[in-house]
């Protein structure tokens, strides 16, 4: 009999990672200068591999994407495994209260990149400078001023939990 923890991964693994394709390609589209960069390596694959996973849930497996030629991504079919990518992004989740606190404060976690050059840079570029407009998002289904209200009411709750994160890290650094 199989692993629960495995099956219910199996389970939602490929529904998590279509949402999580979706979002993408929603936040890159709006940022058209992010698809034109993406546009000029229609084709090549980038794997996102998690590395150094502690917890009790096991490690998300790699997820491997290729660039349309909109300049998106778009999962592989079933079974079309890529030997070698032309990009590996590794994000390391050694530390993850780290990993949280960068993220708390709009930085990413430690991350490399590895593969093709113009590639990596393209990717890097849109990794640094592309970000959810989840306001703006908000607006067009709940109006301005509700919208309005909601994302100063998030900025507050992304502030506290900064604040949360920060002394988090400061014990665990603690000798």
């Amino acid at each position: 009999m199989p692993d629960p923890l495995t099956a219910l991964s199996d389970l939602v693994l490929p529904a998590a990672t279509a949402r999580f394709v979706l979002l993408a390609n929603h936040v890159l589209s709006a940022a058209p200068v992010a698809p034109a960069r993406l546009k000029a390596h229609a084709g090549r694959v980038l794997r996102v591999e998690v590395e150094n996973w502690r917890g009790p849930l096991p490690p998300p497996p790699a997820l491997t994407l290729r660039v349309s030629p909109a300049g998106l991504l778009e999962t592989l079919e079933e079974g079309a495994e890529v030997a070698v990518p032309d990009l590996r992004l590794r994000v390391d989740a050694s530390q993850p209260f780290a990993a949280a606190t960068k993220l708390a404060q709009g930085e990413l976690p430690p991350l490399q990149i590895e593969g093709d050059v113009a590639f990596a840079a393209d990717v890097n570029w849109v990794i640094a400078n592309v970000r959810w407009d989840i306001a703006a998002d908000l607006e067009k289904v709940v109006g301005p001023t509700l919208a309005e209200g909601l994302s100063r009411a998030g900025t507050q709750v992304l502030g506290a939990a900064r604040q949360v994160a920060n002394g988090v890290a400061s014990v665990l650094r603690r000798p």
